[in-house]
Formats: structure tokens, sequence, C-alpha cells
């Protein structure tokens, strides 16, 4: 079937072939795709909802060409808003989509826009972050299961500091911790603050720990990226898929989870694809509720770091 017509909230989406595979490993359709973003929307939304949003778009699906997007595409519906924010690699302001609806987060998908990304500021406030973001990112042979124990070293250090943090998986090969602010503070300090809490585990377990960004300084270190602290950047959206082989979700899991991954030495437990999703939020909820409510305040950075 070449297109089919859907209707969200009244609102009517025109499907371009529905029927096409996006995840050939798995015969994972674009209609597939439509589905889960329709039955995630609720949860997901309010990640999404008044910032700005890039999208990763795979219309050839995950084996095929591959583009990120910053400014919001042609021919959107009026119903899909924009924010304008000042792009400090162009010296411009850039068009970003902000997704407000199911109906705009549909639109959207069925541009193949597999993967959305989005910023830890809000549209209206730009330079005010909500949270700060460590992506453990793993350098073979490292794995997601000593992502876990870098994981959970970093959440007894922030535990003794009375910090309340929260895990997902980032869909990929590591794991995403965030620190909810809601609090005013800035990117300048977000960074310090992350970059300070890498260079310190790096110090203290420097066998498996990196912070320095340089590939050749990965291997078998679990490094922690704390650049992505920066108002120009956009991490995976919580419940985002992936563009992997399979339909992997960027999930949020809970300490225990970690937990006995790094006891087991098992990853597995952590990752979850899209046909396992409405079950899981049945069983354990919205496990990232809080990142958007809960009022912290950023503490000193632990250490200062040298360049």
């Amino acid at each position: 079937m070449a297109s089919s017509p859907l209707t969200i909230d009244g609102r009517r989406i025109q499907v371009g072939h529905p029927d096409k595979v996006l995840y050939p490993s798995t015969g994972f359709t674009k209609r597939d795709l439509l589905d889960y973003y329709t039955a995630l929307g609720p949860v997901m939304l309010p990640h999404l909802a008044g910032r700005a949003v890039t999208l990763k778009r795979y219309p050839d699906g995950v084996e095929g060409q591959v583009f990120f997007q910053k400014n919001c595409p042609v021919g959107r519906p009026r119903w899909v808003p924009t924010a304008q924010v000042w792009s400090v690699t162009h010296q411009r302001y850039q068009s970003y989509c902000t997704i407000p609806d199911l109906a705009s987060l549909v639109w959207l998908a069925n541009l193949a826009t597999i993967e959305f990304h989005v910023a830890l500021a809000t549209a209206d406030d730009p330079l005010r972050p909500t949270s700060v973001v460590f992506d453990l990112d793993p350098g073979a042979p490292a794995t997601i299961v000593e992502c876990a124990q870098v994981a959970l070293w970093l959440r007894e250090r922030w535990a003794a500091l009375g910090i309340e943090s929260y895990p997902k998986s980032s869909g990929s090969k590591g794991i995403h911790i965030h620190i909810p602010l809601n609090t005013p503070t800035t990117f300048e300090a977000t960074k310090e603050f992350a970059r300070s809490w890498a260079e310190q585990l790096e110090a203290e377990h420097p066998d498996l720990v990196v912070a320095n960004m340089r590939r050749e300084l990965r291997a078998g270190r679990v490094l922690i990226d704390w650049s992505q602290n920066e108002d120009f950047k956009t991490t995976v959206c919580v419940y985002s898929l992936r563009g992997r082989q399979r339909p992997t979700v960027s999930a949020p899991v809970t300490w225990e989870e970690v937990e006995r991954a790094w006891g087991e030495r098992d990853g597995r437990g952590l990752v979850w694809e899209a046909g396992q999703m409405a079950q899981r939020l049945e069983q354990v909820g919205e496990l990232y509720a809080s990142l958007l409510t809960l009022e912290q305040p950023l503490p000193a950075a632990p250490v200062a770091h040298s360049d």
C-alpha cells in the first residue's frame, strides 16, 4: 500500500508507504513505528513539549542513509509548532520543531524520524538547563555491564550529597544518567559540574573510566561524556527508538536493574525493544517523570580540572 490516512486527535496525517520495512533484521515497518509512537506518546510528550527537537531521519531504514535535521521540515502542518533558537555553530537562528501533542509526534515519525533528540533547556529559556546529563559510552571490549559499574559509582557519590539521579538505557551501547535540577543555573555551571565528576572518577578508577574524548583512549574503558551539557546540543529523548539493527528504546531503568546488571555481569536486563515497552510501562510506570518536576540546586563541582 503506497499511502493511507491516519487521524490523530482530529488531525489527518497521510501516511506514506506504511508497509516499508525500516528494520530489515526484524521486519519492523513504518506502520510499527507509528504504532509505537502513538502508544508511547503520552509518556514521551512531557519530555518533548516546549523544547527544541532535533530529528534523526532514516528514509531508507536503519541500513540506509541517515541524517540529522535541526530545522523543522518544509511543508509541516500549521499545527506543528516551531521555536527559534540561536545556533552557536552557525551564528544564526534555527527553526526547530517543538512537539506539544501526539499528532505532531506521529506526523514527524511519518517522515521516517526514528530518533528524537531533545534540548536540555526549554525553548523559551534556552540558556537555563533543567537537568544535567552524563552519557556513559563503552569502548570495546567494555560493554553496558561496565557502564553499570560506573553508573553505580556516580550514584553512590551523588547520594552522599543528597542528589537524586535517574538512569536510562541509551538504546545503543551505554547508559545515560540525568540529574534533575529545575532550579536556576547555567550551562557553564552544569558542564563544569559534569566534567569535574567525570575527571574525579577517572582519577579514582583510571583502568575503567576515561573523561578525555580522544578515541584512542577509550578501548576497554567507559567514557563519561560530559560534553552534552551545552545549549546547542541535544540528547536522545527518553522513550525514543534508536536506529540500531533492532528497534531498541532509550528506556528508563531502575537502579536495582543497574545493580543486577553489574552484579550478574549481564546487561540484557537493561536493553528494551519497542514491542516490550507497553507491558513494561504497565509494570513499572513512568520512571522518568521526576526529571521534569524534582527541584534540586546544583552543588559545587567536586574538583578543579586542568586543560
